[in-house]
């Protein structure tokens, strides 16, 4: 599929449905565009009504066999394909859509593909926790059998930003779970994101398990829709912003369908005055500014207890001097473009709002060259600020003095966006004690709140950042099975 090329020698991503790969049945396409260079750089099917409902009749029809499958038959196809993603072959693809899709810099390139097999692995070892349960019936004589049985057909929606592991999460955990699934890419991506779904076709998954319908920005709400509506999916998944998760969770709940999102972040760094101010400047600027603050685990909030600020102003200072920012084709480059101008235009946006509110940007001029935008500074963000209350998904430290740590777990806390947090102290008391108090998912102690631990999965608390966790729980329905005594009487009715 990746190695297709369309008329003017661009690739092109094609449907993948039933096992097969295929154009869209209108032969409708649409553009892949870099963000950096502005120049089209690829091609992509775009999905039609019919195409997408042949996907999700084809998922349909491969469940029953995918769920009675043996445990080991679907755990050897996922660690096939993380032999696959592991292959010079297939790295070299991705690493090349990687730059060319989203305009990614060696860095983000490297963190997509370097930790995607062992990602993959431990997605398969998932079938180590598929295990039932059994206890005696409340009815004397009577035994109760626990099974963990797959939903049946999940949508997974995909995004851009971090496309091998999310894929991975969105796709892979179905699978070893007993779904069938109908995945439908970010249209920034969808070449990438084809590729993961290529390397499950090489390691042999059964035709109709899964299905890939890319689709155009301006077909997408009405085809998303369609999918949620039919009668024969029952999850939906979805990647991406608070705005969009409305939107999808609102169309699932008309069905009365479960869905997962994970959304957006507005992650505290909360910095004690007893923190180790060099260690935790370096981890600001790697859970602030990599991919250019584009992860939604990104440190969005720092709360500086006042006698760290200016050593901790300092120390940030001194560690973004060196980030070279610029085109992703030079290896050297560490920060690259935003996905989109308008994104660009947004985390501007965003800084002249604080700045007309009584921030002060210490960094950065507040300007932008297309859609770049350089690292910035600013001090005395504070809550009612549009900069405090909405993710910027961009490259901004942004720092609020407090004097109190009760102070400052109550503005960690005061977001609605609860994925991850950060808390630096060399007080071990205090992390516990305070980290406690901190209400997000997790609470990384004295790392970046950019961490994700393997088997917790990711998800926020509630609220704007997201509901579930991509994990066998939450794709899995617990069914029991009763077996009852022989000859059982029923005394209420005079049957003995």
């Amino acid at each position: 599929m990746a190695d297709t090329l369309s008329n003017d020698g661009l690739p092109f991503t094609s449907l993948y449905i039933n096992g097969a790969y295929r154009p869209a049945s209108m032969n409708a396409t649409f553009p892949v565009i870099n963000s950096y260079t502005g120049r089209i750089v690829g091609h992509s099917a775009s999905a039609s009504p019919a195409d997408c409902v042949e996907a999700v009749e084809a998922a349909h029809r491969a469940f029953p066999a995918w769920e009675s499958a043996p445990l080991a038959f679907r755990r050897d196809v996922l660690l096939k394909a993380a032999d696959i993603l592991e292959s010079e072959d297939w790295k070299n693809k991705a690493r090349k859509a990687l730059k060319e899709e989203t305009s990614s810099t060696e860095g983000w390139v490297s963190f997509n593909i370097l930790p995607g097999p062992g990602a993959l692995r431990n997605v398969a070892g998932m079938v180590n926790e598929l295990k039932g349960d059994t206890f005696p019936s409340v009815n004397p004589g009577g035994k109760v059998f626990v099974q963990r049985r797959g939903h049946g057909v999940v949508f997974s929606v995909i995004p851009w930003n971090g496309p091998v592991p999310l894929t991975t999460r969105g796709v892979a955990i179905p699978l070893i779970c007993g779904n069938t699934v109908v995945c439908r890419p970010s249209e920034y991506s969808p070449r990438i994101i084809g590729l993961m779904i290529d390397a499950y076709h090489q390691a042999g998954l059964p035709p109709g398990v899964l299905n890939f319908v890319p689709m155009s920005r301006e077909d997408s709400p009405t085809l998303i829709q369609q999918i949620i509506a039919h009668p024969l999916v029952r999850k939906v998944t979805f990647t991406g912003s608070d705005r969009v998760g409305r939107i999808i969770a609102a169309e699932a709940g008309r069905h009365l369908k479960p869905c997962l999102v994970e959304l957006g972040g507005k992650s505290p760094a909360v910095i004690l005055e007893d923190a180790d101010i060099e260690d935790a400047a370096r981890s600001l600027v790697y859970g602030g500014l990599f991919n250019s603050g584009q992860i939604c685990m990104s440190t969005e909030r720092i709360i500086v207890q006042r006698p760290a600020l200016e050593p901790l102003i300092a120390a940030l200072k001194k560690h973004t001097a060196h980030l070279k920012i610029g085109d992703p084709s030079d290896p050297s480059t560490l920060l690259s473009s935003l996905f989109t101008e308008g994104s660009a235009e947004n985390v501007v946006g965003l800084l002249k709002s604080a700045q007309e509110q009584g921030a002060e940007v210490i960094l950065g001029d507040v300007t932008r060259e297309g859609s770049v935008v350089r690292p910035h500074l600013i001090v005395g963000v504070r809550p009612g600020m549009e900069l405090w209350k909405r993710e910027s998904f961009g490259p901004i430290l942004a720092i609020t003095p407090v004097d109190t740590v009760d102070e400052a777990v109550e503005l960690a806390n005061d977001s609605d966006y609860t994925l991850v947090a950060s808390l630096w102290t060399t007080n071990v008391y205090n992390a516990f004690e305070v980290g406690g108090r901190i209400r997000a998912g997790s609470v990384n102690i004295n790392g970046p709140t950019m961490n994700s631990e393997a088997g917790e999965g990711q998800a926020g608390l509630g609220g704007t950042s997201g509901y579930g966790k991509f994990n066998v729980e939450s794709f899995t329905d617990r069914r029991s099975l009763i077996l009852h005594a022989e000859h059982r009487s029923y005394p209420f009715m005079g049957l003995t």
